[in-house]
């Protein structure tokens, strides 16, 4: 299904009306930002009724009906649609699917090690690590980020690939690839030194120091400069932060869950929080300026 650009509006112009609208009338549609602009995409055979609609309806109108016939024949965006908006943010999935079929989730050890924050080696029934400054050293950068696609078990997995794509594309759709790319290594780096520090050598990883970064990051721009991509569903922030108050418990440890990595999930949050209250006082200072 093609798309195009109906409507091309300032980032002032509060579009989270009309975009309810839409969704309450199930008609397909994304919002992005492009050169200072939102840009409202749709199916092309949709686009004039949607442009009409929107010209009698710019503030959205929670009980209007859906009256675009041609809308109702209409899927949801595809998957296929969704990856090729989404490209970072499947990248990201992607390398994480790859490292656990390689890693076997986890289990084997001689692959693992080379993706993990410190290098290891196993002698009998004991791990020997290698200091980092070793590491870094002999050039092994990587291994401050690396650990972010390492999962242990396919639930870890699956809950982490589940919210990385439900944050990531909104991230990349309102801020684009790159900025996604760049938050996503930024948190990456921050919540596994942060965690290195506070647990010392230990095996760690997965996605959630960067999920809740991300969270941090859509929560605090949402708050200074609204934009329809970065408003969660209801419940979910708060979710994540009573999950998060749970994990800094001790109950899902003491569950039988494993150890969790707190001090990558709360400086996590931390440095999303930060970037956030940049990005949202960046944009909204450039809004105010025009």
């Amino acid at each position: 299904m093609t798309a195009v650009a109906v409507l091309r509006l300032p980032l002032a112009v509060d579009l989270s009306g009309f975009v309810q609208l839409l969704q309450r009338m199930q008609v397909p549609h994304r919002v992005s930002e492009e050169a200072g602009e939102q840009v409202l995409w749709v199916p092309a055979n949709i686009s004039e009724d949607v442009r009409s609609l929107y010209e009698r309806f710019p503030a959205g109108d929670p009980d209007q009906q859906l009256d675009i016939p041609t809308a109702q024949a209409q899927p949801r965006p595809g998957f296929a649609e969704q990856l090729r908006s989404s490209k970072a943010t499947a990248l990201v999935l992607l390398l994480s699917l790859i490292v656990a079929m390689v890693t076997l989730l986890g289990d084997n050890l001689e692959t693992i090690r080379w993706l993990t924050f410190l290098d290891f080696r196993v002698i009998g029934e004991y791990i020997h690590f290698t200091p980092l400054a070793d590491s870094l050293a002999a050039g092994q950068w990587w291994r401050l980020v690396t650990p972010m696609l390492i999962h242990f078990g396919i639930l870890h997995l699956a809950m982490n690939g589940m919210w990385y794509w439900e944050l990531g594309r909104r991230i990349e759709s309102r801020q684009g690839s790159i900025n996604l790319i760049g938050l996503t290594l930024l948190f990456s780096l921050v919540s596994n030194f942060v965690q290195f520090l506070f647990s010392g050598p230990s095996l760690f990883g997965g996605l959630s120091g960067v999920l809740y970064g991300l969270l941090g990051h859509c929560w605090i721009f949402q708050v200074l400069s609204p934009s329809p991509a970065y408003r969660l569903p209801r419940g979910v922030l708060v979710m994540m932060l009573v999950w998060l108050l749970v994990c800094l418990s001790g109950l899902v440890s003491m569950i039988g869950f494993g150890q969790i990595a707190n001090a990558a999930h709360v400086s996590g949050l931390l440095i999303g929080c930060f970037t956030g209250l940049l990005g949202g006082l960046y944009n909204r200072r450039k809004l105010t300026s025009k």
